[in-house]
């Protein structure tokens, strides 16, 4: 089978084509994976603008899809697949409006997906997925725009056991960079920033908060972390403020502080459940750091449990993934006429 896919929930445009064969061993053959980055339109606003987010989807997904199937060498498509939600509705539009037009175009049925069921696939490319070993499974969902941990049961069978009550990882780590002066994405520039703490000798110590850390629950809070991170900057003098050292010292603690909550988290939601697998997704799971300590963590508290984490370039927003999910839905569905295919920004798994 032949899926194109189609993702537009941000500012990402994204088309993929992938061959899928099997049903009790499904194996997933990438022909195209092409994304469109809209990030430097966008680093002016310091995040994304929706409308013309929209209007960059529109003009690039005609030409994204050309590349994309020139680049499978234009296949026969059995199906094609586009995310609904959750996401920013003007661009979520753009993408499910251009989904119609081709799979009325091919003759062929169009699968709704949702952007964070997505993400959880994502770690399917490379092996299969087999319920008996995998399932039940935590996922961490995190991003610019979702930090959730997930309870999975089955395919299909999702329970979201804790998530943010205000800001995403993401967002927190956008609004510091932007205090900092740094580039838009701010993860990517934090890290950055963080990484290079173990070569600079700098005196400065900044010792953020760990929020909802030792509360009973799941759920997380990343605006008190950014409220407290911007009084931490606002009392320092000019001169230290803009100074490389304070700069990577603030880059330093506003990462871990993020990372030590998410994997405390996760890891108790994990014993808690008994599960065999933990599964991360999400464009922060590119964090090198954020991969690397939950590897640790795992390894120390839950002995005989699975950790799977896609491929970095497969962990930010990406098409492919969207078609992944779109073949366990067909193997799965009972009924394939999906024709109800409408946006929903908040869309829940």
């Amino acid at each position: 089978m032949i899926i194109l896919a189609i993702e537009t929930s941000c500012d990402d445009t994204g088309i993929a084509l992938i061959k899928a064969t099997g049903k009790k061993r499904p194996k997933i053959k990438v022909l195209s994976n092409i994304v469109s980055s809209q990030v430097e339109i966008h680093k002016k606003y310091g995040g994304v603008y929706p409308l013309l987010a929209k209007r960059e989807h529109e003009k690039n997904l005609p030409i994204v899809c050309k590349k994309a199937i020139k680049q499978a060498k234009n296949p026969k498509i059995d199906v094609v697949a586009v995310t609904v939600g959750p996401g920013l509705e003007p661009c979520l539009y753009s993408g499910v409006n251009f989904a119609k037009d081709l799979a009325k175009k091919l003759k062929v049925p169009l699968i709704p997906i949702n952007h964070i069921e997505a993400h959880i696939y994502a770690n399917f490319l490379k092996s299969e997925l087999n319920p008996k070993k995998v399932f039940p499974s935590i996922a961490l969902i995190v991003s610019g725009g979702h930090t959730q941990i997930i309870l999975i049961k089955d395919f299909g069978k999702y329970e979201i056991v804790g998530e943010t009550r205000d800001d995403a990882a993401g967002e927190c780590f956008d609004k510091i960079a932007r205090m900092l002066n740094l580039d838009y994405p701010g993860g990517p520039a934090i890290e950055k920033e963080a990484s290079k703490i173990q070569n600079t000798k700098y005196k400065i110590q900044i010792n953020l908060p760990r929020p909802m850390l030792n509360q009973k629950n799941y759920d997380f809070s990343f605006s008190g972390l950014k409220t407290a991170a911007l009084y931490q900057f606002k009392a320092q003098p000019l001169k230290i403020k803009k100074s490389k050292a304070y700069i990577r010292a603030m880059a330093y603690e506003t990462q871990q502080a993020i990372i030590d909550v998410l994997i405390y988290k996760t890891i108790k939601a994990a014993k808690e459940y008994r599960i065999k697998t933990i599964i991360l997704g999400g464009g922060v799971s590119a964090n090198k750091e954020l991969r690397k300590q939950f590897k640790t963590a795992i390894k120390k508290h839950l002995s005989g449990v699975e950790y799977n984490v896609p491929d970095k370039k497969y962990s930010t927003d990406n098409a492919l993934m969207i078609a992944i999910t779109a073949y366990y839905h067909w193997l799965k569905s009972k009924d394939k006429n999906w024709k109800k295919i409408t946006v929903d920004a908040n869309l829940r798994l």
